[in-house]
């Protein structure tokens, strides 16, 4: 397990959501980067659009980064870091040893959730902002299964305006949640070795579309029960396992 990772987060998340996954894989000498998107931790660097392309292409640049040292990687990602390392994966193939993705996934029937909805609607999703204050987020992702000290953690970072403009900007450059004209078209390119491990009871994306996708492309899927969207903090042990599996099987 010597390869280098690489782990992107989602939406509203930091890197805090790896925090419990990667105390247990315990990845010791492995190296090991976990940046925050731009943006979501920090103010939006100068002249970066926020933009699905956008964060893919940074997402290339950190995955060129850890190649240039240690070759090519395993990278994992989840909700909207699952989406970027795919397209990532697409693009820059000859980076890659392996992908790995959690709740969220490239699919062409994929309406998007009702969050996505709001978020992709002109004022609608400025009024959103505007209103949600960061004791009720916290509240809100705990309730959906994401565990309390992450979710407070999670609720200071929604201070940053910069994050949900980089939010509004990212959803309404995918047209809320739509890649059936785009990214979805390079499914075929994605490197061979990818694996889903999703949460069996995600109200966002449910497990039907992980499912549908495993079908279609023959992508091995390892369903994570009794958790939600945040399958990675919530049942650490079992995405550690099903990680640890899919990489030895390399």
């Amino acid at each position: 397990m010597t390869t280098a990772k690489l782990f992107l987060h989602g939406v509203p998340d930091s890197p805090a959501i790896w925090r419990p996954l990667l105390a247990i894989l315990d990845l010791g000498a492995t190296p090991v980067a976990v940046p925050a998107l731009p943006g979501f931790t920090a103010p939006l660097p100068a002249g970066f659009p926020a933009t699905k392309e956008a964060y893919a292409g940074w997402a290339i640049g950190q995955a060129e980064a850890l190649f240039a040292q240690h070759g090519p990687i395993d990278i994992v990602g989840h909700d909207w870091g699952a989406l970027i390392t795919q397209r990532a994966a697409m693009l820059r193939p000859d980076l890659i040893r392996s992908w790995a993705i959690s709740n969220a996934v490239i699919d062409p029937d994929y309406r998007g959730h009702r969050l996505a909805r709001i978020w992709n609607t002109p004022v609608l999703g400025e009024i959103f902002m505007a209103l949600s204050k960061p004791a009720k987020l916290a509240e809100g992702l705990a309730a959906a299964g994401m565990p309390a000290d992450i979710a407070a953690e999670e609720a200071v970072q929604w201070a940053n305006k910069d994050k949900r403009r980089a939010i509004l900007k990212l959803y309404r450059s995918a047209k809320g949640l739509s890649f059936a004209h785009d990214w979805a078209l390079d499914i075929p390119k994605l490197p061979a070795n990818g694996a889903l491990v999703w949460g069996e009871g995600d109200p966002y994306v449910e497990l039907s579309v992980a499912q549908r996708y495993a079908a279609n492309t023959g992508t091995p899927l390892t369903v994570i029960d009794g958790a939600g969207h945040w399958a990675i903090a919530e049942r650490p042990h079992a995405v550690a396992a099903a990680l640890t599996a899919f990489w030895n099987g390399l």
